[in-house]
């Protein structure tokens, strides 16, 4: 179901003219599309808030009319204020009814995973996945039931499930979602780990092992010496030269 939007067309532009205009309670759009020039609008900021704030978002089907003309069009870049929660332009995409459109949905998850009876949590991977249809088919969102899905276990793209009329475009063995064990709990896990403690010496195999030590040092001390002999043959050679 389409949503109308009233535009005027505008000729002006630049910072300026587009700060006047949002002080104004207007925002800077363009249209464009479907074989038309780029056409500069402005709608008003308090109906295109309501549109984009409804429940399909920015894949919202439009009717814009723009001098009495009907245009069927989708928001297709839009810019904003995140500070000051507005918006600051936003181009319409003009389409047809015939030709399908390629977009970005959000992924939503139902039900509450097995996994997370069990203590784990939800990890999100991707929030929105793309998809290609006609703009009249265009989902709010994808919903995906994870009641099924254990503990370490993963949901990839290939597990959704899209509506009639709908391709999905993302890679299907990108990971959607998975249920893992806490970050505390797992650190906690891996220090409990058999085997991974560190093990007591006792004295009397440390004080063996420190003579070990030392008669390995005392080993790489002769090894010293034994090259003394070389420095010994230079100073040699060195005093024959003085006696020649």
């Amino acid at each position: 179901m389409e949503t109308k939007l009233t535009a005027e067309r505008r000729s002006d532009a630049g910072k300026g003219v587009a700060r006047k205009l949002r002080a104004a309670g207007k925002i800077p759009a363009v249209l464009y599309g479907q074989g038309l020039e780029t056409t500069p609008l402005t709608v008003e900021a308090r109906e295109l808030t309501h549109l984009l704030h409804g429940s399909a978002g920015s894949n919202v089907l439009v009717d814009l009319v723009v001098d009495g003309e009907e245009h069927l069009a989708i928001p297709r870049e839009i810019q904003r204020d995140h500070i000051h929660a507005k918006f600051v332009h936003v181009d319409f995409l003009a389409v047809s009814r015939t030709q399908t459109i390629t977009v970005n949905v959000p992924v939503h998850e139902t039900g509450e995973a097995a996994g997370v009876k069990e203590g784990g949590v939800v990890e999100h991977h991707l929030r929105e996945v793309q998809i290609e249809c006609l703009p009249q088919d265009v989902p709010d969102e994808i919903v995906i039931d994870i009641t099924h899905v254990e503990l370490g276990e993963m949901v990839h793209v290939s597990d959704l499930v899209a509506p009639k009329g709908v391709t999905i475009l993302t890679t299907l063995e990108d990971a959607v979602l998975s249920v893992v064990t806490p970050a505390a709990l797992r650190v906690e896990a891996d220090l409990s780990v058999p085997g991974e403690e560190a093990v007591e010496v006792p004295a009397e195999d440390e004080a063996a092992e420190v003579a070990e030590g030392e008669e390995a040092e005392g080993a790489e001390g002769e090894g010293q010496g034994d090259g003394g002999p070389g420095d010994g043959e230079s100073g040699s050679e060195s005093g024959e030269g003085g006696e020649g």
